[in-house]
């Protein structure tokens, strides 16, 4: 462990609970929607369950004890104090992982696969499939420090990251990542080759292939379907946090209902249940994600990543190894043609049977699976 990371443990003071349950219980209400079901948002009906469960029922002290069982640290990069989980196997061969959230996602999305990657021999795995595991938070996000200044997008972040891991010790490691995690893990390939040895994301974001279009397979016309569905109706979240972060700010840090909401919807829209968010995640695991945002003022930072990075998106290929897994009800797909046509040295490509944008969160099993695998594929 390097002498830069310092010992962090989340401590909520009394005073910050107290204050959000008596926002909860103040809450000023809309009408209800119109429709009969999400088209319009998240119905007020089960808005309404959730902030009484939030109030009355959800024990903060409970999860904030499950959220310190593995060592978590601060460390100082370019100016930012950066928060991140720092496991490390017990495995001797152990290869170091950095592994990256995205929005409206944190830290907590890795809860259930940290043990199982890192100790795979005590999870029912083989001991070279372990890994001395990373988990920052992104600047903005979580207990990471706000950037203060412009300029904090996916390549800076990137360069963070691998200072991050150096600092730590790691001269060389491998890079995971899905939403805003897999922009930065193929940006760390691109720009940090030399000491990232491989990839694997579970959100490839690629352009069709113009090869492709006249011959689509199954995957291909579902993705462009998917696109087209996401520009016309689930984007309007990312144009405002894109060009209005600041504006969008002042009522997520104000109302812990409208965080709330703001994230649930996408809980709703981009995982693989059959109706509910809850067939996939429990109310405590979507509060607790919720929770770093709220207790840390998050929701302007967070989304002023949108912000940085939609201006400068930047498709070149990364060199070294990439593995990509598919979830299928992730918001953008990419076939393998796709992927092919795209990354110049494609490991590993799979397509699983269940999941969706939160494949750490949803279905653990499964992602633990994929990552192994895509890992594997560069011994």
């Amino acid at each position: 462990m390097s002498e830069q990371a310092r010992p962090f443990e989340i401590a909520i003071d009394d005073a910050v609970i107290a204050d959000l349950k008596q926002r909860l219980n103040n809450t000023r209400w809309p009408e209800a929607e119109t429709v009969d079901d999400w088209t319009q948002g998240l119905p007020l009906d089960y808005a309404k369950t959730l902030v009484e469960y939030w109030a009355n029922d959800y024990d903060w002290r409970a999860r904030e004890q499950r959220l310190n069982r593995f060592p978590q640290f601060k460390m100082n990069v370019d100016g930012l104090d950066i928060h991140f989980y720092h496991v490390r196997s017990p495995e001797p061969n152990a290869r170091p992982l950095i592994m990256t959230h995205g929005w409206p996602g944190s830290v907590v999305e890795f809860q259930n696969v940290i043990g199982p990657l890192t100790d795979p021999v005590a999870h029912g795995g083989r001991a070279e499939d372990a890994f001395h595991l990373v988990c920052p938070s992104l600047p903005g996000y979580g207990f990471s420090d706000k950037p203060s200044r412009t300029g904090c997008g996916v390549k800076a972040i990137a360069d963070l990251w691998n200072k991050l891991m150096l600092g730590l010790g790691y001269h060389q490691y491998y890079a995971q990542g899905g939403d805003w995690g897999s922009m930065v893990t193929t940006r760390i390939a691109v720009q940090h080759p030399d000491t990232c040895l491989g990839i694997h994301v579970n959100m490839a974001v690629v352009a069709p292939d113009p090869a492709t279009l006249e011959n689509m397979e199954p995957m291909e016309q579902a993705a462009m379907d998917s696109m087209t569905y996401y520009s016309d109706w689930d984007s309007g979240y990312s144009s405002i946090q894109s060009t209005r972060p600041q504006t969008l700010g002042y009522g997520l840090a104000d109302s812990p209902v409208a965080q709330l909401c703001w994230i649930v919807e996408k809980f709703h829209s981009w995982s693989d249940h059959q109706g509910h968010p809850e067939d996939v995640f429990s109310r405590d695991e979507m509060l607790d994600n919720i929770m770093l945002y709220w207790l840390n003022n998050t929701g302007a930072s967070s989304a002023r990543l949108y912000w940085e990075s939609f201006k400068d998106v930047d498709m070149t290929s990364p060199t070294i190894p990439v593995a990509v897994s598919i979830f299928p009800k992730e918001i953008f797909l990419a076939s393998k043609r796709w992927c092919e046509a795209h990354f110049d040295n494609l490991s590993y490509w799979n397509a699983v049977d269940k999941g969706g944008h939160f494949a750490a969160f949803e279905r653990s099993e499964s992602f633990i699976e994929e990552v192994r695998k895509g890992f594997a594929s560069m011994r």
